[in-house]
This record gives C-alpha cells, structure tokens and sequence, in this order.
C-alpha cells in the first residue's frame, strides 16, 4: 500500500504524490508513517522529513507547521518548505555558518530567539542538501 502526501506551503503545493514511507521532525522528536497509520494531527518543527518513494530516500527541509494522517493521506502544512534538490549545498552551509555566528554574539532575549529561529533553518536546509 501507499500514502498520499501533499505539502503546502502558502505559495505553491511542493509535494503532491504517492509515497511509500515519509519521517517527520515533530514538535515532540521524529515520527515515521507508514500505510495504515492511525489518524493522527501534530505539530510540526523546523526540520527535515525523510521520503521514500520506490525504494530511493528523499528529503525537505520543513519550517513548521501541521501533518494531518488519515486513511493513507498525509496532508502537510507548512509555513515553508524545500525539497532537498533545490537546495544549493555551498550556500545552505554559508547560511548555516553564518547563522551560527550570529547566535554565538547574540544579546537580548528578542535577539536570541530570532537568531535560534535563523539557527534551525539554515540547519534544516543544509541538512536536506546533504541528504540528495
């Protein structure tokens, strides 16, 4: 049997397919889904989630957001999303090396939480890339 997926972001649909398997970075750590998974709603991290599709992984960086299960259709929605091929590897590190820096000298409560969101994205992305 298969799943469903479908993920949306606010501008455009980034996954709209059947899949074998899909790993979710959920707000309480990852969770797999295979078919015949219980009807389950959960919050989603900024993180990646891992595809399989025909035997082959896939992966997106995700930006949190909410994954709906039920009856084999997973519906994703995300605030952003990319998938692992449109990610640029060389720049996805610049940012995260970046990002990283700015959360070492970051000062003021505001700042830190800013700078720890700019932190998990670009580590999402540059995770994602690496997975291609």
């Amino acid at each position: 049997m298969v799943l469903n997926l479908r993920v949306m972001a606010p501008n455009r649909i980034v996954w709209n397919s059947e899949v074998g398997e899909i790993v979710l970075s959920t707000s309480s750590g990852q969770i797999g889904i295979l078919s015949n998974h219980a009807p389950l709603l959960t919050a989603l991290d900024m993180g990646i989630s891992k595809i399989r599709n025909d035997g082959r992984w896939s992966a997106m960086a995700l930006m949190g957001g909410f994954a709906m299960v039920d009856n084999n259709q997973i519906t994703i929605l995300v605030n952003e999303a990319e998938i692992a091929n449109e990610i640029d590897p060389i720049e996805a590190q610049r940012s995260f090396q970046t990002a990283q820096a700015e959360l070492a000298k970051a000062e003021g409560k505001k700042r830190i939480i800013e700078a720890n969101l700019a932190f998990k994205r670009a580590k999402a992305r540059l995770e994602a890339s690496t997975i291609v």
